[in-house]
């Protein structure tokens, strides 16, 4: 049972408040005074999303910035965050005291707060486990849903594509010949992802679908589309990708399918209607994001079709599956 079978079948019937919408979306919501607060939860493990010896600063970061994605994907303002660490014996107070700091510099930035949570010790053998619960504040019933995405809606993404996981394969076997600069982006983007938490106030105002992209952008269009019961196309041709990330490209062709599939990115995916396209493409750039349209929904199968200039392509799969 791979992990959305498990989350559909096992978990998704537990899901009975409206809110929740049968855990088919990233975050949940419910009314709270003026408007909604969304919520939404993951978490990091040692050995699956980071590296044991990664900064702690770092861990930190990732760890509460790809909540802050969820939240500015379905047009909520985040303030404030739960945290829960299981923490191994090797992680001390130095560890501990720059894990915070890294925290204290993201909650500058972003305008949240840590409001609580739980620390205890890993099990025996065990690496550290990260929990963020993050909460954002959006107008009332306007949480924007991956399933209200619509036929003739254009697929926008924000950023670049496949940085971070390039920079994962990167230090996971033979690194790539390409100059030290790039390399060193493509690393820095795994470490660091740099989510466009300020996006939330155009995918509010504009967007009719989003999520992030945390596990591939073919892989997340897919699970768009499939909650909406609508299909997509994607030309690969028009996927941003970065400077860095096109020199891995051209030192090894391969690793493009793994920029489109890998994942990690934290970006937003949105589809927007035709009419409010270069509305949402403006509000983007008031706030300092860029972003690229992609493609776009069609009726049918709830599958993506992928194309390049104009005809039909393939790119083999390098998603990570938990299960």
């Amino acid at each position: 049972m791979d992990e959305d079978a498990l989350i559909a079948t096992v978990f998704a019937p537990l899901a009975t408040a409206a809110g929740a919408d049968r855990l088919g979306d990233d975050a949940a919501a419910f009314e709270g005074g003026a408007g909604d607060i969304v919520v939404t939860c993951d978490a990091l493990a040692a050995g699956v999303h980071f590296f044991a010896d990664d900064p702690p600063a770092a861990i930190a970061a990732k760890a509460l910035r790809v909540n802050l994605s969820d939240l500015a994907a379905k047009g909520a303002e985040p303030f404030g965050y739960l945290l829960a660490l299981a923490l191994p014996a090797s992680c001390g107070e130095a560890w501990a005291r720059a894990f915070a700091g890294g925290l204290a510099s993201d909650q500058a930035r972003y305008g949240v707060s840590l409001l609580g949570g739980d620390t205890l010790r890993a099990s025996p053998g065990g690496g550290a486990t990260i929990t963020v619960t993050a909460f954002g504040r959006t107008g009332a019933g306007a949480t924007v849903r991956r399933r209200a995405a619509r036929p003739g809606d254009v697929v926008v993404v924000t950023g670049t594509i496949g940085d971070a996981a390039l920079g994962l394969q990167a230090r996971i076997a033979e690194p790539w010949a390409i100059e030290p600069q790039d390399a060193a982006a493509l690393d820095r983007a795994y470490l660091w992802p740099d989510p466009p938490v300020a996006a939330w106030r155009a995918v509010r105002a504009h967007a009719a679908a989003a999520m992030d992209v945390s596990d591939g952008l073919i892989g997340d269009l897919a699970k768009l589309c499939r909650a909406a019961g609508v299909g997509a196309r994607l030309d690969l041709g028009a996927v941003p990708l970065s400077a860095a990330a096109r020199a891995a490209i051209a030192a090894d062709p391969a690793a493009f399918d793994r920029a489109v599939t890998g994942g990690d990115d934290y970006q937003i995916l949105a589809t927007v209607p035709g009419d409010r396209l270069a509305a949402y493409l403006a509000a983007l750039a008031e706030a300092g994001v860029t972003a690229t349209a992609v493609g776009e929904i069609v009726a049918g199968e709830t599958r993506v079709a992928l194309t390049r200039e104009g005809r039909s392509a393939e790119v083999r799969d390098g998603r990570f599956q938990h299960f």
